[in-house]
């Protein structure tokens, strides 16, 4: 699943395709959307913005398309225009321009909204502070860490919930809880002041670091090393992230994979000892 990082980067390439240039045609698979394809294929789009793992496409006409890619198949592509790829990914939205298309498949929460639908959407009405924003700050963090609404509740269920923070997802959260050096069976009420100013501090330092890297949350220099060494990028890609049984790159102990509400998570039992 796409998360923060990932979400951001698609809403890059997709802005250098088609922001403000004319659009030839918006076409929507929903047959309750289409009734806005004329209007949006006669406006240009503005901006495109990520809130979490929600995107939004402003049009110069004060509608937006809002599509989030929740589903495990959701993938924006941009091609030349028209120029369909071989897939057996159905076509959800489709976006012409004179000289590039951007086209999202599989995906299938997609709406239009006007400023006020946006302010009441909800998801985007309802979500917490962006890790990726530059507004979103370590205090403010670790100020909703210590809040009676988030501070009893497991970290494991706490890093996903994206009432608490926008952004995060899956990879996220074990190499967030490994950087903090915080055990997975923690709430926040458990853990001490340096662990919550650490927590706070990896919470937005590796989401942005994978949106800058492409999606490495290992430390940079060590990552680049073992590419240097011929090591795929999967292997040096994370601290613990889908690494279950290989040696911690800190400690040398076998890192553990477990799960929670069928999500899976790892951890080195050393450095982030109970």
């Amino acid at each position: 699943m796409p998360e923060g990082p990932e979400i951001k980067r698609a809403a890059d390439h997709i802005a250098s395709a088609i922001v403000y240039q004319p659009l030839q045609e918006v076409w929507f698979a929903f047959p309750h959307l289409k009734k806005h394809e004329a209007q949006l294929g006669a406006s240009q789009i503005q901006q495109v913005e990520t809130r979490g793992k929600g995107l939004l496409m402003h049009f110069d006409c004060g509608l937006s398309i809002y599509s989030h890619n929740h589903q495990l198949y959701g993938k924006w592509m941009i091609r030349k225009a028209y120029n369909y790829p071989q897939t057996k990914r159905q076509l959800r939205l489709a976006l012409h321009c004179d000289r590039k298309s951007a086209l999202l498949y599989s995906a299938s929460d997609i709406d239009v909204l006007d400023a006020a639908g946006i302010q009441v959407h909800p998801f985007l009405s309802r979500i917490g502070p962006d890790v990726l924003s530059s507004k979103t700050t370590v205090d403010q963090v670790q100020e909703r860490l210590s809040c009676r609404r988030f501070r009893r509740r497991r970290l494991t269920t706490l890093l996903l919930d994206q009432h608490f923070l926008a952004g995060l997802g899956n990879y996220l959260r074990s190499e967030i809880l490994f950087v903090a050096r915080v055990h997975p069976s923690l709430r926040p009420m458990d853990c001490t002041s340096e662990q919550l100013e650490k927590l706070a501090e990896a919470a937005l330092a590796l989401p942005r670091q994978s949106y800058e890297t492409g999606g490495i949350t290992n430390d940079i220099a060590w990552a680049a090393k073992l590419k240097s060494q011929g090591f795929t990028r999967r292997v040096y890609r994370h601290w613990v992230f889908a690494r279950a049984g290989q040696l911690c790159w800190v400690c040398a102990t076998p890192i553990v994979k477990a799960a929670q509400g069928g999500r899976r998570y790892y951890y080195c039992p050393q450095c982030q000892e109970e």
